[in-house]
């Protein structure tokens, strides 16, 4: 399984990302090791979290994610199946938004 993930940011900016491994990810940007993005942008918070089952899917899901606007990106986080309808309309893709994860 692969998912994609939004971060908040310290700075109130929202970053996007794919992983087949949340917890390592996460850790990896706390420790200024993962995207570029994101160093020196903590605290991080987890908002959202969905799952697909393909690297390819993953990839093309936070494609899609980017390209919006600050305001969708906030409407696809908050709003529990909206980005998972828009989704399969748009590109055919089915993913799982994961209601809860436990970050160690």
């Amino acid at each position: 399984m692969y998912y994609i993930y939004m971060l908040g940011c310290g700075d109130g900016s929202v970053y996007t990302g794919i992983t087949n491994d949340v917890e390592k990810r996460i850790e990896a940007h706390k420790s200024g090791e993962g995207a570029k993005y994101t160093r020196g942008r903590g605290p991080f918070e987890l908002l959202s979290l969905w799952e697909t089952k393909t690297k390819s899917q993953a990839c093309r899901v936070e494609y899609f994610i980017k390209k919006h606007t600050k305001k969708k990106k906030i409407l696809f986080y908050t709003d529990g199946e909206y980005l998972v309808n828009l989704i399969y309309e748009e590109k055919q893709i089915e993913i799982k938004k994961i209601l809860e994860w436990d970050l160690k």
